[in-house]
């Protein structure tokens, strides 16, 4: 392989996640019953991938389902500070319709391209971006070939892929949700305008 992969992992489930809750304030809760099984059927699956490198969010929930990859391949996990979930703000902890539906209205807002837009004491689109492109950037200055695998966050992986990929639009991005331990692949392209092709989505190939 002559190209570097980067897989964008969504982490496995939590109590959370089943009570739809909105937890994104780091550490956060551990990984469900349910959500250790994901992440082992995850590291099974990616086994035989020639991933050379493995990291994770500030998420407990990010760290748990990235050990599992990693072990599978010898490596360590490294924890990154900029990856980390939407910071919600006044909305943490909350799981009423309401507020559910305020949540998706911003993030949808943001990736139809308001990104200045702020959530109650919490992030603006634009300053998840930077903290997020500046980790994925990170990573392709130390890695050139191979696949990497970055365990992180469903929203947070839908807005910065948009901005990542050259071949990703708001409509796509929109409409489809990351699962737990679903994830994306994106394929550097140096000779494009951005420096990403997305691959596959959620076990679509785009290509």
């Amino acid at each position: 392989m002559n190209s570097l992969r980067l897989l964008l992992i969504r982490h496995g489930a939590t109590n959370a996640n089943v009570t739809n809750v909105l937890d994104s304030r780091p550490p956060g809760l551990p990984l469900s019953l349910e959500g250790r099984v994901q992440a082992a059927a995850l590291a099974e699956k990616l086994s035989t991938a020639q991933i050379v490198g493995v990291y994770a969010s500030l998420a407990t929930r990010a760290q748990q389902t990235a050990d599992a990859i990693a072990e599978r391949h010898g490596l360590a996990v490294r924890v990154l500070k900029g990856v980390h979930e939407v910071q919600l703000g006044s909305w943490e902890g909350r799981r009423d319709l309401p507020t559910l539906n305020r949540y998706i209205e911003t993030f949808t807002q943001w990736i139809e391209g308001d990104l200045d837009l702020r959530v109650p004491n919490g992030e603006t689109g634009r300053e998840v971006l930077s903290r997020y492109l500046c980790d994925v950037e990170m990573i392709r200055s130390e890695h050139t070939t191979g696949v990497v695998a970055l365990v992180s966050h469903g929203a947070a992986i839908r807005l910065a892929s948009l901005w990542l990929a050259d071949n990703l639009d708001a409509g796509l991005v929109g409409a489809n949700f990351i699962p737990n331990v679903g994830y994306i692949v994106l394929e550097t392209v140096p000779s494009t305008s951005r420096s990403w092709r997305c691959l596959e989505w959620i076990g679509t190939s785009l290509v």
